[in-house]
Parts: structure tokens; C-alpha cells; sequence
């Protein structure tokens, strides 16, 4: 037996005695690999090699890995040890504290909303988008402005020179903190990590970062879910937050398997037209908190600007006695939005008519142009139509329905809808105007920005003080009462 392979096992109290030596190398250094075949487009596993995968129709896809019976993940090779968040041992649901560990502060307010009120201890993060949408530049200026912590900023992507350009067009004060890493290899992360013990880790992005243990090309299937898995493992170990910025692909999901969204415990989205300065923080998974949240930024020379009051921006456009333009009153998340709702009806130039919907369902447009026709008896058969959510979001709001109604109306007939009035309602397939939640902030925000009517379903007048407000209420039950509101 190796002298020195003996005494380190021992150090490590794995063995005791030359017997229980026997039985570890019997059992672990005798092992034999494995040898498996995965696909680098899908990720599908077989035991021999395919020439097409069955998955996806892909040919020449399948790659040889070797799989190491008996060696240690990167994660348990470091011995990184941290806050003990794991605990092995069963215990009783009732004996678990329920305490709430405190929140890191982001010091940005739109990203701790989305997040949940912060990061939270031990979670690891995944943050999408487009290339060129701004994810390096929003995590830079995030990690630049906490002074109090700790920061290890892995790039794969960028230089250090690149990064330092970077920084200075964002308005800071000189950290003392923030930490930059340059390299791709997970094994020589972890090292860097022992050695400079960060409160928080940001890879930049986890399609370039690779680990020896698996003998694929960066960016491989096999390699990101290796990665991000391995990284989960420190992350709980240790209670240490990991942030992941990964890519997305031409359909719009991120890039990679998508066992990916499953590994991470938050999928946070960056969203935005190149065109538009506007950028949406969107949260499409999240176990510590909501999924609807919504935070807004504006893209700026010096970064990406908060916007904490994004009606003010979104309805700066006049548009008085323009037709097919109607003013919603929206909730995403927790905060009210006013929206315009714009509309274009024309003659079809063929005999097909066309229906295009941007920032809104296609298929709700669909139903509601038949609601439209059946109900109200506008004839919409042979014209197309056009809708558009200015400011280039995407809302899911069924609150939407009434002023999408009212702005396909308003360009048919072509009437513009007066000055000061706003509107919000779910609509039925009846026809009947359904109510919506949170209907007092809604009316708190139209008054706020000085509209002088409101339109709101009559059932949601149940319980509903209208003596606060100095808005001019109007509640209907049809979709026919509020177009008669709106144009006589």
C-alpha cells in the first residue's frame, strides 16, 4: 500500500486501519470508467454510438465521454466549506426552523423586485438574454455600486481591459471589493475561490466555462449541465450565491439543455427591442418569491437607468384626436402601468385578412375580434388589424381586453376617444365585462396622472369607497356600455 496515499486518508478520517484501506481501494480506486454517448445538440444518452439521434434527427451528434466511477466532483475536491446549509440527516418537518435568512441587497431597486427582496444565501441564479441586450453591463454596475461585499466576477468572454473600459463609462466610486477573474477552466475557479473566499460568485457566461472531468468542447451539452450542476452543489454547500449569465438561442429559450432552468432556483429574463431604449427584467422562475414581477430599465451612454415610474414615460406621446388609440390601465407585478393600446383597421388588400398582435396575445386578439363582431355586430371579417403596445412590452394583463376592443373600434369608425379617459376590464366571451383585481390602485394611478375618467367593471364596485378619489368612476357590465360611453 502507498505510505502516503495512507496517511492523507487518514488525515481526512476516510480510513482507520489497513482494513478499511483494502476495502476503499477495492471498492473505489479499482473502479472502472464508463463510457457514454451523449448528443451535443439535445442531450440525449445512449450506451453505444448512433449516427442519427433519435431525439432530434440530428446526425453525427453523438460525442464519447468517459465517466469516472469513483471520481470526486470539483465542488467536494476543493473541501470548500461555508455556512453548512446542507444537513444529511432526516429530521421531522416540525423540528426544521422556519426562520428567513436575511436578504442580500442588491442595491438596485427594479432587480431586488424581480428577485424577491433580494438575493437570497446559497441560491444560484440564472440571468437570459439576447446578445448585446445589456446582462454584463446591469450585473457590472449591480456588483460596482455593493461596497460591503465580497465579489468574484468570472468573465469567459471578455478580457480584463475590456472589462475595465466597461466600468469606467459606469459612474462609480472606486471598490475595494470587486474582484475580476479571467479564465474558463471550473477546476481553476474553484482554486481561486478557496483562495480569495467571495461572499458572492458571477460567471460570465456559463456557456464558456468547461470542466475536466467531462472531455467535450466548451458550450456542449454535456458541459453546461455538468458545470451548472457542479456549481449547484457549491452553492448549497457552501452558502455562497451564484449568478449564471447564459445566452439564448433564435426560438428565444436560453441556450443549453433545459435541464438548465430546472438546476437553478431563479430564471430571470432580459428582454427588449434593440430599437427601444426601454429594457424589461422579467422573472419567469423564481423559489423565493414572485414570478410576476417586472422591472424596468432604460438604456443609457453611462448604463442602464431605473425606472421607477414607467407611466410617466410611456405615456409621453400626444395623440389627441388621433384614432385607434385607447389608454389601459394595467398591473404588472405589484405596480400599476397606464398603456396605450394602439389599433389599425383597414380594408384587406387580399383576400386573406391579417392579424398582427405586438406586445399582446395573438390568439386573445382573435377571440376578442369575435367578441367584437358577434356581440357588438361590427363587421371585422374582411379587414385587417393591427395592434401594438407602445413602448415595445408585452403585457399579459387581462385588463387589457376593454381598451384592446376600444382601439380596434375607434380606428374602424375612425373617432379618436375623447381626452382624460381610461379604461380597464376583462371581457367575456358574452360580451359581459368581467372585474379585475387590484381595481383601487388602478384608479389611484389614472388619477395621479391627471386622467378625468375611468372606465372599471360594475362588479368591482362591490365594497369600493369611490368618495376618495376625484376621478370620474363609470362602472358597465357590456362591452355595448362602454363603447357607448366612450363615443355616444
Amino acid at each position: 500500500m502507498p505510505l502516503d496515499i495512507y496517511l492523507y486518508l487518514c488525515s481526512e478520517n476516510v480510513v482507520s486501519t489497513p482494513s478499511d484501506y483494502d476495502q476503499f481501494e477495492k471498492h473505489n480506486i479499482m473502479a472502472k470508467d464508463k463510457i457514454a454517448y451523449v448528443c451535443d445538440n439535445c442531450g440525449q444518452e445512449s450506451t453505444k454510438w448512433i449516427g442519427k439521434c433519435p431525439s432530434c434527427g440530428q446526425w453525427n451528434t453523438f460525442r464519447e465521454i468517459r465517466v469516472a466511477a469513483s471520481a470526486p466532483s470539483a465542488a467536494t475536491a476543493t473541501k470548500l466549506k461555508g455556512n453548512g446549509l446542507t444537513n444529511n440527516s432526516p429530521r421531522l418537518l416540525k423540528e426544521i426552523d422556519s426562520r428567513q435568512d436575511p436578504r442580500i441587497d442588491m442595491c438596485d431597486d427594479e432587480l431586488n423586485r424581480v428577485l424577491g427582496g433580494g438575493l437570497v444565501p446559497g441560491s444560484i441564479v440564472l440571468l437570459g438574454g439576447e446578445p448585446g441586450i445589456g446582462k454584463s453591463t446591469l450585473t457590472l454596475q449591480t456588483i460596482l455600486r455593493m461596497q460591503d461585499q465580497s465579489i468574484l466576477y468570472v468573465s469567459g468572454e471578455e478580457s480584463a481591459h475590456q472589462l475595465k473600459m466597461r466600468a469606467m463609462r459606469i459612474p462609480h466610486e472606486d471598490s475595494d471589493t470587486c474582484h475580476i477573474l479571467c479564465e474558463t477552466s471550473l477546476e481553476k475557479i474553484y482554486s481561486a475561490i478557496a483562495d480569495l473566499k467571495p461572499e458572492i460568485v458571477i460567471i460570465d457566461s456559463i456557456q464558456t466555462i468547461y470542466t475536466e472531468q467531462v472531455e467535450t468542447s466548451p458550450g456542449s451539452i454535456t458541459q453546461v449541465r455538468e458545470c451548472a450542476s457542479s456549481l449547484l452543489r457549491f452553492a448549497k454547500t457552501s452558502g455562497i450565491p451564484v449568478i449564471l449569465i447564459g445566452h439564448i438561442n433564435k426560438e428565444g429559450t436560453l441556450a443549453g439543455p433545459k435541464i438548465l432552468e430546472h438546476i437553478v432556483d431563479t430564471v430571470i429574463q432580459f428582454e427588449g427591442d434593440q430599437h427601444y431604449m426601454y429594457r424589461i427584467l422579467r422573472s419567469i422562475k423564481n423559489r423565493f418569491g414572485s414570478t410576476s414581477e417586472l422591472g424596468i430599465y432604460e438604456m443609457m451612454q453611462s448604463g442602464l437607468r431605473q425606472v421607477s415610474n414607467p407611466s410617466e414615460l410611456l405615456l409621453t406621446q400626444d395623440h389627441e384626436g388621433l384614432s385607434g388609440v385607447a389608454i389601459s390601465a394595467a398591473i404588472e407585478g405589484v405596480r400599476p402601468f397606464l398603456l396605450e393600446t394602439q389599433a389599425l383597421v383597414s380594408s384587406a388588400a387580399y383576400g386573406t385578412p391579417q392579424r398582427s398582435a405586438t406586445g399582446f396575445d395573438q390568439r386573445r386578439l382573435n377571440m376578442l375580434l369575435a367578441v367584437l363582431e358577434k356581440r357588438v355586430g361590427f363587421k371585422l371579417m374582411q379587414k385587417d388589424v393591427f395592434l401594438n403596445i407602445a413602448g415595445g412590452l408585452r403585457v399579459t394583463d387581462l385588463a387589457m381586453d376593454l381598451s384592446v376592443i376600444a382601439a380596434v373600434l375607434s380606428s374602424n369608425v375612425d373617432t379618436a376617444i375623447e381626452t382624460g379617459w381610461c379604461m380597464a376590464g376583462e371581457v367575456g366571451l358574452s360580451g359581459e365585462v368581467r372585474p379585475v383585481s387590484r381595481i383601487e390602485q388602478r384608479v389611484a394611478e389614472a388619477e395621479k396622472l391627471g386622467f378625468s375618467h375611468i372606465i372599471v367593471p360594475h362588479y368591482n364596485m362591490s365594497g369600493f369607497n369611490t368618495k376618495r378619489y376625484k376621478i370620474d368612476i363609470v362602472p358597465v357590465k357590456k362591452v355595448e356600455e362602454a363603447l357607448r360611453a366612450l363615443f355616444g
